[in-house]
């Protein structure tokens, strides 16, 4: 798997190697779409499996051919090919797992078989990247005092969104824009999903950024990698960069009032716990996160 692995536990390397939202029926925003059952020791492609015959599903709202995503590789000619593990005219296409096998036009999901090819909702064959901060304070009450949990570990609290699509509670981030640096990628998705940046006006969104650039600068890579998403395939996946943003003394981006924007319906302050229910691997990057700042958990 490789050093992208080493900063989150046993555990979460285990759930990835084997990825079990991955697999999961049906298929994110349909009812009848169902992936061919991949049982955990199947899922790697050195594993026999003769009798493996995924779905293939690329949504209609892909196969539209919008600007975020690619053509259909298995149609194409070689001139119209993308060049794989490179950046390709803006478009990263590396990933963060190392080079991955083109086989029959298509790159090969690193982590093994999901029951489906194609794209699904992904725009892009191969690596989707996103980046995903972890906005964090700690939980203060009335008179100011930081909240201890059960433990005696202080209370962490994180900023999290719900989900347009699907309901689901989420870090307040997003796919990396093609030729995009990633850390200008989580200030951009932070601010219109968690502060509703794309409807506040001009003087708003200057008060806004200062305090998104004054609490960015210092940010601590949490996990670089592939990521368990529901919306993954054999041949499109999702991968991201998951940086923490910590607020210690909740005088930055902890005193902003919160507006659910873009993506999201809703936005909190949520208390981090082992009892989360999050999208994807975000309870994953929360507990790290979690224990990095030896907060309750």
């Amino acid at each position: 798997m490789g050093g992208s692995m080493s900063k989150i536990t046993s555990v979460t390397k285990l759930a990835m190697e084997i990825h079990i939202k991955a697999r999961s029926s049906p298929y994110q925003r349909t009812t009848d779409v169902k992936r061919f059952p991949v049982p955990d020791e199947k899922v790697p492609w050195n594993v026999d499996f003769p009798e493996y015959k995924p779905v293939d599903y690329t949504a209609p709202s892909v196969q539209k051919g919008p600007v975020w995503a690619d053509i259909d590789v298995r149609t194409a000619d070689a001139s119209q090919q993308p060049i794989w593990n490179k950046l390709d005219n803006g478009v990263n296409r590396v990933s963060h797992m190392g080079p991955y096998k083109i086989v029959d036009k298509c790159p090969r999901n690193p982590i093994g078989r999901t029951g489906m090819i194609g794209r699904g909702l992904l725009g892009r064959w191969g690596p989707n990247h996103a980046a995903d901060p972890i906005v964090t304070r700690w939980k203060r009450n009335i008179s100011g005092e930081v909240v201890n949990g059960e433990g005696g570990r202080p209370i962490l609290q994180a900023i999290v969104v719900q989900r347009r699509d699907n309901g689901e509670w989420a870090l307040p981030g997003g796919m990396v824009d093609p030729g995009e640096v990633v850390t200008m990628a989580v200030r951009r998705e932070f601010g219109e999903e968690a502060l509703n940046m794309l409807d506040a006006t001009p003087e708003q969104v200057k008060e806004i950024k200062k305090h998104i650039n004054s609490l960015f600068e210092h940010g601590v890579e949490i996990y670089r990698g592939y990521v368990d998403d529901p919306r993954n395939t054999d041949n499109a996946w999702m991968e991201t960069i998951a940086m923490n943003f910590h607020d210690d003394k909740g005088d930055s981006v902890a005193k902003f009032k919160l507006h659910a924007g873009d993506d999201a319906v809703g936005v909190k302050w949520m208390d981090l716990s082992h009892s989360l229910q999050l999208f994807a691997s975000h309870v994953d990057f929360l507990q790290h996160t979690a224990k990095r700042l030896n907060a309750n958990w």
